[in-house]
């Protein structure tokens, strides 16, 4: 993610404005959320590595196109492009690595690698934000093509993935299957859909968080040439607090765990939205260290529900009621924004947040049936 600690910049460098920024970001959503669970579903009948191997060669051309586009209709068609060689990876990376772990016998394990993967990820994420920043002083567009190449490595490395043998006997493909698998997750199986949901809330307001973090740093004059290094500094956060995450939720179990996440959360765009100084990048780092702990922790508790034929497609509804959430409340924060303050904005986004994972938090500890 070498573009991520100037992408707000590049994109204003191109005559877009915040509220153009989260249009993208919502076609992008929508691109993704078009075939978030069709994809989900063709990683379960035909394979996790065969979908990753298409999803990641789709990244390779999304950037291509990214690094010779102009504008908003060039960056428009790179959106579409990445948001289906997203869909396709979405959901099928997690339920190979948990089908993986379950064939060894360490699928009670599942929080401790899930939560590697997010750690060594932002790790990854924060070495590009150094190198990433280095780049874009020279021009903001060299950032794009080093992430071009950078995406292309992700081919040869999905190639070597192998897929789990309890995988292999793979299933017959029928749009009735995958509606009978998305009315189980959002209506039969009561404790999954509500995990699914509370999940997607905490997923959305993660996301949205990142796209007000550059406008933030430079609201509180952050200089460009540090814009590198506070992004290095935020996914290390993540890294960090994602490696301890099983441990975490090993001591407060599932019940206190989801409550600390759900106040915490929105509690962070709102405490954020009042401090117009240089000291409320510090509420970023708090943020993100719930967020480094949410996102393994919640994704565990969706596969514990589920059976592996249908692990990836779970996953993937996930991934579209987060699109979802994002693509109605990312518009709505950037165009408030725009017309008021970015300030107001955050806060009018935590207090959407605030009610929604509040809510969901009710309706799921009523549904769950493990003692915590």
């Amino acid at each position: 993610m070498l573009f991520m600690p100037i992408v707000v910049l590049f994109y204003e460098e191109n005559g877009l404005e915040l509220r153009h920024v989260f249009i993208l970001q919502a076609i992008y959503s929508v691109s993704i959320v078009a075939l978030e669970i069709p994809s989900g579903y063709l990683a379960d009948a035909w394979g996790r590595k065969y979908t990753l191997v298409l999803g990641s060669i789709l990244g390779f051309f999304g950037f291509l196109t990214y690094s010779f586009s102009n504008g908003f209709t060039g960056f428009l068609i790179a959106e579409i492009i990445l948001g289906i060689g997203q869909s396709l990876i979405s959901g099928a990376d997690s339920a190979l690595l948990y089908d993986s772990l379950l064939e060894t016998g360490k699928k009670d394990d599942y929080i401790k690698y899930e939560g590697r993967l997010v750690s060594l990820g932002n790790f990854a994420e924060a070495f590009a934000g150094i190198l990433g920043g280095l780049l874009a002083a020279l021009s903001l567009r060299y950032p794009y093509y080093a992430q071009t190449f950078v995406s292309a490595i992700a081919i040869p490395a999905s190639i070597m993935l192998y897929e789990p043998q309890t995988h292999k006997i793979l299933i017959k493909m029928s749009f009735n299957h995958i509606m009978q698998i998305v009315k189980y997750s959002l209506y039969g199986n009561k404790e999954l859909m509500w995990n699914i949901i509370f999940s997607s809330v905490i997923g959305a307001a993660t996301l949205t968080m990142a796209w007000f973090v550059q406008p933030y740093l430079k609201l509180v004059a952050l200089p460009l040439s540090m814009f590198g290094i506070m992004w290095t500094l935020l996914n290390l956060t993540v890294g960090f607090s994602s490696m301890y995450a099983h441990k975490i939720e090993f001591y407060y179990k599932q019940k206190k765990t989801i409550i600390g996440i759900a106040i915490l959360i929105p509690l962070g765009f709102i405490v954020l939205s009042s401090i117009n100084a240089f000291w409320g990048i510090s509420i970023l780092f708090l943020f993100y260290i719930i967020r480094g702990i949410a996102t393994p922790v919640l994704k565990d508790y969706i596969n514990r529900l589920c059976d592996s034929d249908v692990r990836a497609t779970v996953l993937s509804v996930r991934n579209f009621v987060i699109r979802i959430f994002f693509a109605i409340i990312g518009p709505l924060g950037g165009w408030y924004s725009d017309k008021y303050t970015l300030q107001d904005a955050i806060l009018l986004s935590g207090f959407i947040f605030l009610v929604l994972a509040i809510l969901t938090l009710m309706i799921l500890i009523k549904n769950l049936k493990s003692e915590n």
